[in-house]
């Protein structure tokens, strides 16, 4: 077998060290009744011959498929394509280690067909959704069957594993820098309510508010904002209101209000001071720069590929995990 450059199987490794294949098994699995130097042994064999199992088998035996589906929204603008790639790494570079494949499906306006296809077929071990609802298709379906899955972003739904941003503490902190230099008219702009991470970031506003005894005005509150003839629509009547500074709740949204300015002859931040609560390589390369808030996307993917995994396992795993932020300032609030 050493002159043999081929995989070789559990019946080979048996063979070669007379043992049962059952034993083998075992060793590899670390599962059943095996002595320690057997053990040992077996391990130390198919270390040497860069023994690898086959996956279908492997699947077969342990009643796993070895993939995971990865639920990804239909609706989202190009800027976002980078999150969600970011995630993708992420996810991918854990499951690759742990010798998953990942199954893509996508979810367009809360359309859970492919989901529920993939689902009923048996062809994952566990689920990953990337994207959280108010009302949520997609968690009321998963929770009624017997497969793990975690979401990347919050839930208001019990018992569901969640991995996100801590979103509300990020933007109630970058809130509370712009209301601390003195700028008295703020306008927010927002997207979807329908999205959890809208209603976090929005709650986070309002809390720099209330901690300094201040109150927002609800004139100045834009959400809904889905495409650029409402975002250019509304930083028009912004600019009439002689604001201050515009907070965009993400990258796709400042990315157009930074457009509109610039088409209206605005200066920032001469004219106007803008800030979002969410960073990307396209704001990274705007001049001037822009104050934002900046999130590992790739450590998102990674930690929540984690978790799932060690959901599929049967390991006990936390319900909600909050990973950092960092607030980054620059030209654009100066």
């Amino acid at each position: 077998m050493e002159k043999e450059n081929k995989n070789i199987t559990i019946a080979d490794v048996a063979d070669a060290l007379g043992v049962s294949k059952t034993t083998v098994s075992r060793a590899i699995s670390g599962k059943g009744r095996i002595g320690k130097e057997t053990r040992e042994r077996v391990l130390a064999y198919i270390e040497k011959y860069d023994y690898k199992p086959n996956v279908i088998a492997k699947g077969l035996a342990q009643s796993k498929t070895y993939n995971i589906c990865v639920v990804m929204p239909g609706e989202y603008d190009v800027v976002d394509l980078t999150f969600f790639q970011e995630c993708l790494f992420g996810i991918q570079e854990i499951a690759g280690i742990m010798e998953y494949d990942i199954l893509l499906s996508i979810c367009k306006n809360n359309d859970i067909s492919s989901l529920e296809r993939i689902i009923s077929n048996h062809k994952v071990d566990g689920v990953i959704l990337m994207r959280t609802f108010v009302e949520d298709a997609q968690i009321e379906y998963l929770s009624t069957k017997e497969i793990p899955f975690v979401t990347i972003g919050s839930s208001n739904y019990p018992g569901v594993v969640q991995i996100d941003h801590n979103h509300k503490s990020a933007c109630r902190e970058l809130t509370s820098y712009i209301l601390m230099k003195q700028l008295k008219k703020v306008a927010l702009i927002g997207g979807d309510e329908r999205h959890v991470v809208t209603q976090s970031r929005l709650r986070g506003f309002r809390e720099a508010y209330q901690k300094m005894g201040l109150t927002p005005d609800e004139n100045l509150l834009y959400l809904n904002l889905e495409n650029s003839v409402l975002v250019d629509k509304m930083v028009e009547e912004i600019l009439e209101k002689k604001v201050d500074c515009i907070l965009c709740m993400d990258d796709a949204i400042c990315s157009r209000v930074l457009k509109k300015l610039r088409m209206e002859h605005k200066e920032v931040p001469r004219d106007v001071k803008v800030a979002s609560f969410y960073n990307s390589t396209v704001l990274e390369n705007n001049v001037p720069s822009i104050t934002s808030l900046k999130f590992d996307a790739k450590e998102l993917g990674m930690v929540t590929c984690r978790t799932l995994l060690d959901l599929i396992d049967g390991l006990e795993v936390k319900q909600r995990t909050l990973l950092p932020y960092e607030v980054v300032l620059k030209e654009s609030t100066k």
